[in-house]
């Protein structure tokens, strides 16, 4: 069972998901970084400095402490929109970043396809009988 396992994860499929996963996590941060950092500032100032991150929907306001007024009791019960929005605004950014890399590894693999294949290397055994050719050819 632990040959088996050894195999499995050793095969190159696994391998590469395993890269990929890691890729596709440092890219996650990346895309948002840029989203947070550089785009969701940029909207917010379109937007009059709506901050899309703060922006909720409050269904039960918070209940304070009776002992303590400065302690909640009951955390309030709301609904974050804004964090859903930053997310949509995320996705729509990863998704077209990846359409960019799937776009261009096509055109790539296009060109690659249209290119002539390379003359194949001749055999030990077509030299040979191409020497011979020209040994005939030139005794005649």
């Amino acid at each position: 069972m632990l040959k088996e396992f050894r195999d499995f994860a050793m095969r190159g499929n696994v391998v590469d998901l395993a890269v990929a996963v890691i890729i596709g996590a440092a890219f996650g941060a990346i895309v948002n970084s840029l989203v947070a950092d550089i785009f969701m500032p940029i909207i917010g100032l379109i937007t009059g400095g709506v901050d899309f991150s703060k922006m909720t929907y409050v269904l039960a306001p918070a209940v304070m402490d009776a002992t303590d007024p400065s302690k909640v009791a009951k955390a309030a019960v709301e609904i974050r929109y804004g964090q859903f929005i930053q997310f949509i605004i995320n996705f729509v950014i990863v998704a077209f970043a990846l359409f960019m890399v799937v776009k261009g590894m096509n055109k790539m693999k296009k060109k690659e396809a249209e290119a002539p294949p390379a003359p194949p290397v001749p055999t030990a055994e077509e030299k040979l009988l191409a020497e011979i050719r020209d040994l005939l050819a030139k005794g005649r």
